[in-house]
């Protein structure tokens, strides 16, 4: 493939702490990081359970979508050893920060004016409701690009992607066409998601949130996912402008795919087309159609029941004659699931697994199930030497994606 794309830097922060450090800690250990929330008022719900960083009731707001973007993305520069003014592509994957919607629904309701005022944002904040870098900026996706952008001292194109589960491996995906295209050298590709009350309060109307307190992927007493804090950033660079200023590659990524299948808007198709499809045309971009080199596969594995046998039959379709013999796992048992975020952060696990040669467990499994019939490695992280690694995802409306990484 001409115009390979390397990676060479990363930030990241998710319940168990910011850095790899915390990651390995919690994800490659198999501890799960849930616990009850105190963001808001759970008892209206199903289950209090989330992955939420434990930083007290006000935690969305004093960890703001955009302050926590922007400390991943200058780790990730840091990293990778370059500075502000550097001419890099913004590709972000978010649904932006629904704090003040939620705020300004809660007001509307108690409200005994058909027209509510806009909620200001807390005392002390010298942006304002209005202002450029203000929390209600938050809520527009958009916008989140260009504060982080702006942030970082980036110049570069700039673009927001808010297809969901996918979000952030769509940008990662966007961002490898442009650099192995030769329009652009580098991209900061990033995504987030913090755990609030707008979006859990969809997931248990809708009965997606898991009954015990636990996220069992592949399980045959798997009850539902759970939600998580999740936010990352990396630098993707083309090989020959890495090399040139001597950066150090941590990862190559060998292919990219997309598809959809359009079965259902929020069920995947039974069979997994959409998301073997992917694969497929992520394998024979990496010039592997057979998937012969693969040594590991980082799963959507949410843990609900329509997800999880899809996701095995299309796994099986995607390389028929090696499925049985490549360990697959989903982080999502330790990490919940980290919607628009899940891609990046899910890209940044399985790097680490091919830098330190261990495979993150599928954390709960209990009892096997029929219908999900791999090695989803139970409990346990496991020693291993993989060259390359699979990480799929999948969305609302039938989206896929997939990224197949490979150790330099």
């Amino acid at each position: 493939m001409s115009g390979e794309v390397t990676v060479t830097g990363f930030g990241v922060r998710t319940a168990f702490g910011t850095g790899a450090e915390a990651l390995r800690r919690g994800v490659f250990a198999g501890v799960p990081s849930f616990g009850p929330t105190t963001r808001f008022d759970t008892g209206p719900y199903r289950t209090p359970m989330a992955a939420a960083a434990p930083d007290g009731p006000d935690a969305v707001e004093d960890w703001a979508l955009r302050h926590a973007l922007a400390q991943c993305g200058a780790e990730a520069l840091d990293m990778a050893g370059l500075r502000p003014g550097t001419e890099a592509a913004v590709l972000l994957g978010v649904a932006g920060d629904h704090t003040s919607i939620t705020r300004y629904w809660r007001t509307a309701a108690n409200s005994p004016s058909p027209s509510p005022e806009p909620v200001p944002d807390s005392p002390g904040d010298p942006d304002g409701p209005d202002g450029a870098t203000g929390r209600n900026a938050d809520a527009v996706p958009a916008h989140l690009a260009e504060l982080l952008a702006g942030g970082l001292g980036l110049t570069g194109p700039r673009l927001t992607f808010t297809n969901a589960c996918v979000a952030s491996a769509a940008a990662i995906i966007h961002a490898c066409r442009l650099i192995s295209s030769g329009r652009i050298d580098t991209a900061v590709c990033a995504g987030g998601y913090l755990v609030e009350e707008e979006t859990f309060g969809k997931f248990d109307s809708g009965r997606a949130l898991s009954r015990d307190g636990m996220v069992r992927p592949f399980s045959a007493d798997r009850s539902g996912l759970l939600l998580g804090d999740g936010v990352a950033a990396v630098v993707l660079e083309s090989a020959e402008h890495a090399r040139r200023r001597g950066a150090r590659p941590l990862t190559t990524i060998a292919g990219w795919g997309a598809a959809t299948d359009a079965h259902h808007i929020a069920q995947p198709h039974p069979e997994g087309v959409g998301l073997a499809r992917a694969a497929r045309q992520a394998l024979r971009l990496a010039g592997d159609p057979d998937g012969a080199t693969l040594g590991y596969v980082n799963a959507h594995g949410t843990g609900t029941k329509y997800n999880d046998g899809a996701e095995t039959r299309g796994l099986r379709a995607a390389f028929p004659e090696r499925a049985e013999s490549i360990p697959v796992s989903s982080t999502k048992s330790t990490t919940g699931h980290l919607l628009e975020a899940a891609g990046v952060v899910e890209f940044v696990i399985t790097m680490l697994a091919l830098m330190d040669g261990v495979l993150p467990p599928t954390a709960g499994y209990g009892r096997p199930d029929p219908e999900c019939d791999l090695d989803y490695v139970p409990n346990q992280p496991r020693q291993a030497d993989p060259r390359r690694a699979l990480t799929i995802n999948a969305a609302f409306g039938g989206a896929n994606t997939a990224l197949v990484l490979e150790r330099p």
